[in-house]
């Protein structure tokens, strides 16, 4: 069943951190890269509200959000970032590469589009080991023409493997906007060239990516094959850390502004009565502490041991 109040708090520690991972990349604390997901709470706790303990998920360049949703410690996933022997890939893969199978959690990924072969892999053995997995693959606009994913939809539609595939529609391949690269007005509509179910979502509210989620989860657990969810929301941020956002106006970003999910479900909240104003401030209070405590940890935490720098590396 989904509880508002508890996917407000999960959409409020991903925003506080994503906000926090701007300022430490800003300063100097945090080496490398980062995308953030900072408009893009809504669909991420959506999904993850919708799944079974057993259920998978894989992810994006943009994962931070799809981690914490599922679960993910704040703390381990921050000293990740911070190269850290505490992250969740001992400090070696940083933002792009977290994984954590007890969470149902199947990385996040550099490689654009990769998320949806991937879970297609995962569908499979779910489906030959006679589990009621299902496995949902995040993926964007932008990756939406990429060949691995059609191609991984086709073998999922013929074997009719338990697998939903999400894009997050948030309108920019980097600086290329939806409208000069994709040919469709909507991703779903391509469901149809796959024989599979597709739908479109309100991806800025919760309530509804979740029960889109649960229905087609359902579905899938039942034998109906893959389907296709499309979640219409908006990246308030950057493409990437430093990102000026040069290609669209400051216009467009207030408009998205006055309809992003935070400030949403804070106002359903109020109107149902469900939280006061001195409620809401408590919870944001303690969404900072929460993501203040992940820092002190990552940055309390050791280093990763030189001896142990040849583990884990096949090539």
């Amino acid at each position: 069943m989904f509880d508002p109040t508890q996917a407000y708090d999960r959409m409020l520690l991903i925003r506080r951190f994503e906000e926090a991972v701007e300022k430490l990349f800003s300063e100097g604390r945090i080496m490398g890269t980062a995308h953030t997901c900072i408009g893009q709470e809504a669909t991420a706790v959506g999904v993850a509200a919708a799944l079974q303990p057993q259920d998978a998920l894989t992810s994006t360049h943009r994962g931070h959000g799809h981690f914490l949703a599922r679960g993910a410690d704040p703390g381990r996933l921050m000293a990740e970032l911070f190269g850290r022997a505490t992250g969740y890939s001992r400090g070696r893969g940083g933002s792009q590469m977290m994984m954590e199978p007890a969470l149902g959690f199947y990385g996040t990924n550099g490689i654009t589009g990769a998320s949806v072969a991937f879970a297609a892999g995962l569908a499979l053995q779910a489906q030959l080991a006679g589990t009621d997995r299902v496995v949902v693959a995040f993926f964007g606009d932008g990756a939406s023409s990429q060949g691995v994913i059609h191609e991984s939809l086709n073998l999922a539609a013929l074997w009719k493997l338990p697998l939903i595939a999400v894009c997050e529609s948030n309108g920019y391949a980097m600086s290329t906007p939806a409208s000069c690269g994709v040919s469709v007005d909507s991703v779903a509509t391509r469901a149809v060239a796959y024989g599979i179910t597709g739908a479109t979502v309100d991806g800025n509210d919760p309530r509804a990516v979740h029960d889109a989620i649960a229905a087609l989860a359902d579905r899938g657990r039942k034998g109906g094959g893959p389907a296709l969810l499309e979640c219409r929301t908006y990246r308030l941020s950057g493409h990437s850390r430093g990102d000026r956002r040069e290609y669209r106006t400051r216009d467009e970003e207030q408009a998205a502004w006055r309809q992003e999910p935070l400030t949403r479900i804070e106002q359903a909240l109020t109107a149902a009565g469900t939280l006061d104003a001195a409620a809401l401030e408590r919870h944001r209070a303690a969404a900072e502490r929460r993501v203040a405590e992940a820092i002190a940890f990552a940055e309390a935490s050791p280093m990763p041991d030189e001896d142990t720098v040849a583990e884990g590396v096949f090539a």
